[in-house]
């Protein structure tokens, strides 16, 4: 990357430079992500990591050494059963357990959060994401943070008191640093009863009554409240960076409290960045995991292509809410990413600054950063794409045959890019985007005049079509229309009924031309 552009202003760019400002330079910068595995991860949970990767991306782009951690919170507590999970009366016997012991009832995995963790696991490479993955319920159960425990119970009063000035009802004196699952009942209903000082903590299951003393090394039962934990963990890990959503980062939220905590953890609160939810176009309300009505990164990838799905967000400010859509603004976007795609390769001109931009959103939206693109891609509009998709019912290799003209690393990405476009075309495009060519022996309903008029047009199919520009071409269309008595309107929706038993249809002239004559003259020829 030249100087110029190692001095962006994208977003990016900023975030690494304010890193770099603040935490001085350093052997290593550790950049950090994560969430409760409590349900299906959705593209909103996406946006923490793709803003985290980009972040690093830019960082090792100024030649920094750098970590990006991901973290699972599977030893969080399972609240709700998702309303998509099977046999939801067997999970409902798990709540208040640790998510990691809850058995996965879609039989994809060990236990309920390894399911949703592999579903993430497996699909981030496909956009170009490597976290380090890191399991939170492994950590606390093999007694990894036993002395971190230890240290917010020798701190429990100091604690309490950061923690009372950011809540409206104080925390009680009886108040511990510490949640227990019980050794009983595997859940989180218990109360702390004392400490000794060390390793040793006393703690009754408020549901059988039984109580406990457990050494906190030795026994897979403690954890850290999240207020408590997080900022534990900014200390154990060297976080540098890492955002969060704007709950999160609200006044008076998690953040601001955990900043304050991490001080009694020896620490300092990393570089933060807050970042907004993502809607679905049709969807009301903020995504949630545990409602199981989610839209995640395998949906979105099945419509837009991996460099798409990268563009959105790297496109975006973090901090601006968005929607992702699966309408007509579908079409909208694939332009918009190739016109960033020209002005990368100077097909368009814009003014510096535009360009500079423009080509950094580019850069960022590729999956891998030392494979940026030696051409553009292949630079048919996604509408016209679909139609010749639509002409030749799915079949790719029939599209790519009509387009000649691209080279070998254009067809791969048209591949993908078909792929996407069909799926979006059988599963979200409004019925009147939709068509298929009349099959053989298919005929419409006309008069003997509408007949001549699609004999004439035959003719000048025959004659002109494969040899004229669209624009020169339609000329003949409402030459035949003409010839034989018949409103521009009226022939039109006769030379649709005809091709695609509809109405309407896409601009007559190009689905012609997309169409081609043999195609064209075997419907028409008909009649």
């Amino acid at each position: 990357m030249n100087e110029k552009q190692n001095q962006s202003t994208h977003w990016a760019d900023i975030t690494a430079d304010k890193i770099i400002r603040e935490k001085g330079e350093k052997e290593l910068y550790t950049c950090a992500s994560g969430i409760t595995p409590s349900g299906t991860v959705h593209i909103g949970n996406f946006r923490e990591i793709i803003t985290v990767e980009l972040v690093v991306r830019a960082l090792r782009e100024k030649g920094k050494n750098v970590r990006f951690i991901y973290s699972w919170d599977d030893y969080d507590v399972f609240r709700k059963v998702p309303k998509n999970m099977p046999e939801p009366e067997k999970l409902e016997s798990y709540l208040r357990f640790p998510i990691t012991l809850v058995p996965d009832t879609r039989g994809k995995a060990e236990n309920y959060a390894r399911a949703n963790e592999k579903a993430v696991e497996e699909i981030l490479p496909a956009v170009g994401v490597f976290p380090e993955f890191l399991y939170q319920a492994e950590r606390y159960r093999s007694g990894y943070y036993a002395e971190d425990i230890k240290h917010a119970l020798e701190h429990r009063d100091e604690i309490r008191t950061i923690l009372n000035e950011y809540r409206t009802e104080p925390l009680p004196d009886s108040w511990w640093p510490v949640a227990v699952f019980s050794s009983f009942t595997n859940k989180d209903t218990t109360t702390v009863l004392d400490w000794d000082g060390g390793y040793n903590l006393t703690y009754r299951d408020d549901e059988t009554g039984d109580v406990e003393t457990i050494d906190i090394r030795k026994t897979p039962n403690t954890k850290l409240p999240w207020r408590i934990d997080w900022p534990m963990r900014w200390v154990k890990e060297g976080v540098d960076f890492e955002p969060g959503g704007k709950d999160h980062l609200t006044e008076g939220g998690s953040y601001d409290t955990s900043k304050n905590v991490v001080k009694v953890f020896g620490g300092e609160a990393p570089v933060t960045m807050r970042y907004d939810f993502v809607q679905i176009k049709g969807h009301g309300g903020k995504i949630s995991s545990s409602s199981g009505d989610v839209v995640d990164l395998y949906d979105v990838l099945e419509v837009y292509t991996p460099e798409i799905v990268r563009y959105l967000f790297v496109g975006t400010r973090p901090s601006a809410e968005f929607a992702i859509s699966f309408d007509l603004d579908v079409l909208k976007i694939y332009e918009d990413y190739d016109n960033t795609e020209r002005i990368y390769f100077g097909l368009i001109d814009v003014n510096e600054k535009k360009a500079e931009k423009e080509k950094r959103i580019y850069e960022l939206s590729q999956v891998d950063d030392k494979k940026i693109p030696t051409e553009p891609g292949y630079q048919i509009p996604f509408r016209h794409l679909c139609n010749y998709l639509q002409i030749y019912a799915g079949d790719q290799d029939k599209v790519l045959a009509r387009l000649s003209d691209a080279t070998e690393s254009q067809k791969e990405r048209l591949k993908v890019r078909m792929t996407c476009a069909w799926n979006w075309i059988e599963k979200y495009a409004p019925e009147e985007f939709r068509f298929s060519l009349r099959t053989p022996g298919e005929l419409c309903e006309t008069d003997e005049k509408g007949k001549a008029a699609l004999r004439e047009l035959s003719s000048f199919v025959r004659d002109y079509l494969d040899n004229l520009s669209e624009r020169d071409f339609s000329a003949y269309i409402y030459q035949a229309a003409k010839d034989n008595g018949m409103e521009n309107a009226e022939f039109f929706t006769l030379v649709y009924q005809a091709l695609i038993g509809k109405d309407k249809g896409p601009k007559l002239a190009s689905f012609l031309k997309a169409c081609g004559s043999e195609r064209v003259l075997e419907i028409l020829g008909r009649y």
